[in-house]
């Protein structure tokens, strides 16, 4: 596979009438997506998009969007993932940096488009509207809808794309407030399918989810890995993330045989204890990326799905999807185990440095930088972000070899598995002692009571330096106090670490790919919100 669109082809001539994808009670076989993708490249063609131009989707997961990405790539554009949920103001930040060519709408973003529409950037961008319902004047304003593609040839487009060329931007928020556009390319993605469909074993015979949204670069894999290795693939509706028994019955009843998601979703269905004995006989594997996944939750589905293997991916979106691995071999046995991020997937490599970009001993902490077939080329128009973040590698056998600050604390054990022990900006100094706060949330994360839980750092003007606060929910029908917790927390931490302000939220703040919002915490506590428990 040279080029990601060509997965799709080759599966296409082999099995046409198999399952591509699956909604609820809608499908697309594999041939009719290798149609209608053709001839939605053929018309944007025709639109005046050319190789390397950008084509915004504001669609929500959906077929049409799955048509959407595959018919930019075969267009020979690069396809750009927006979160419809986002305020305008921030979607039109994206929209300046990426100047689109053209923009894939469809109904549920009607308002959204309607504001961008004034935007001076989109006078002479193209409305492509992909969706079967009427939109008055906006689908009267767009230059061609779903149902033109029909009167289309369905032949391949001819496109001499390239390996290097990019397959999409995503954008990820920046420290400054603007968003950072991630570029990667069609080889940055290959290269990890090549090793990801070979390690996890995807056939014709896999129903896989798709859980993230489009503009969450996991779906990258659920897509494209599903369909080049000919499986079905089966998107996820987003209302159903806040019911986890409707997930639960969706495993089932689709008989999925992999599920990929950030960890969050494992821990709401395991808090609302949905997963029976045996469960879901189908499924074979249960990956996770993104955030740590409490190890009580892993526990929780380990003990219940003996059949199944458990992988822990790690990889920040400017490295590819993932850039390291570890299968968990057997249940842990104490809630408080960590689980290592692992090795590196093939043609990556993984090092923890100190602030010379010198190897730090086996056992100590130092930052991980990435290098490999995985690095992006950097950030869409923004050379100085992409000086600060992809250095130059000391030892390099090439020119051009590049390393990628992940900002992330890690530590290499004799075994030659990697550990994350948070951020390098989560190391804070209070009272003068050296604290990790990702060390008093595994802690936290055992606690029965919580059913989430985040510290953060406040600065203070106080002798103690940085404030640590915790941010946390309950199950329904529990109470405990502050005063509770601290106690308890205090037998698995020293009492310097334990938080000195405490706020009980019914549910913590997520981004738009369903992290929590830390910056939204700090903001919280710095508001006054919190109560005090020295």
């Amino acid at each position: 596979m040279r080029l990601l669109q060509d997965g799709l082809r080759k599966q296409a001539e082999a099995r046409p009438d198999a399952n591509a994808v699956v909604l609820g009670e809608e499908h697309l076989t594999l041939e009719q997506l290798e149609h209608k993708s053709n001839q939605l490249a053929h018309v944007l063609n025709s639109a005046g998009c050319r190789r390397g131009d950008r084509v915004c989707l504001l669609l929500p997961k959906s077929l049409a969007a799955i048509i959407g990405i595959y018919g930019t790539l075969k267009a020979g554009c690069i396809y750009v993932p927006v979160d419809i949920s986002n305020p305008l103001a921030r979607v039109e930040n994206m929209i300046e940096v990426c100047r689109p060519r053209a923009i894939l709408a469809g109904a549920s973003a009607a308002g959204l488009l309607k504001g961008l529409l004034a935007h001076p950037t989109l006078r002479s961008t193209v409305v492509g509207w992909m969706d079967d319902r009427e939109t008055g004047e906006l689908g009267a304003s767009a230059a061609f809808r779903i149902s033109d593609l029909e009167s289309v040839s369905s032949t391949a487009t001819e496109v001499n794309g390239r390996t290097e060329d990019a397959a999409y931007i995503m954008f990820t928020s920046g420290s400054t407030g603007t968003p950072k556009g991630v570029v990667i390319t069609h080889a940055n993605v290959t290269t990890f399918l090549s090793w990801a469909i070979d390690y996890f074993g995807l056939s014709h015979s896999d129903r896989i989810s798709c859980h993230p949204p489009l503009h969450f670069d996991l779906s990258v894999f659920d897509i494209f890995g599903s369909i080049s290795a000919g499986s079905e693939l089966h998107l996820i509706p987003p209302e159903l993330s806040i019911l986890p028994n409707k997930l639960a019955e969706l495993i089932r009843e689709s008989r999925l045989t992999q599920w990929f998601s950030v960890p969050s979703a494992l821990t709401y269905m395991a808090k609302f204890n949905v997963v029976e004995p045996d469960d879901f006989p189908a499924l074979k594997r249960v990956l996770w990326c993104g955030e740590i996944l409490p190890t009580w939750s892993l526990i929780y589905w380990m003990e219940r799905l003996g059949h199944v293997q458990f992988t822990n991916l790690y990889g920040p979106t400017e490295t590819t999807i993932a850039s390291s691995f570890y299968t968990v071999p057997s249940c842990p046995e104490d809630s408080c185990q960590r689980i290592p991020i692992g090795t590196a997937c093939s043609g990556e490599e993984l090092l923890v440095l100190d602030n010379n970009l010198q190897p730090v001993p086996v056992g100590n902490l130092g930052e991980l930088y990435i290098r490999g077939a995985g690095l992006s080329p950097g950030y869409w128009k923004d050379p100085e972000r992409t000086r600060q973040a992809f250095v130059p590698y000391a030892d390099a056998q090439e020119p051009g070899d590049r390393l990628y600050r992940t900002g992330d604390l890690a530590r290499l054990d004799p075994g030659g598995q990697i550990w994350f022990h948070g951020r390098t900006d989560s190391q804070i100094k209070s009272r003068g002692h050296r604290i990790e706060l990702g060390e008093i949330e595994t802690a936290l994360q055992a606690l029965e009571p919580l059913k989430e839980s985040a510290v953060v750092a406040i600065e203070t003007d106080g002798f103690e330096g940085a404030a640590i606060v915790c941010a946390y929910s309950l199950d329904v029908g529990v109470k405990v106090s502050p005063a509770e917790l601290r106690r308890a927390l205090s037998e698995r931490v020293p009492k310097y670490m334990l938080p000195s302000r405490w706020l009980e939220l019914e549910a913590l703040p997520k981004n738009a790919t369903g992290k929590i919002d830390r910056r939204r915490l700090r903001t919280m506590f710095q508001s006054g919100r919190a109560s005090s428990h020295e």
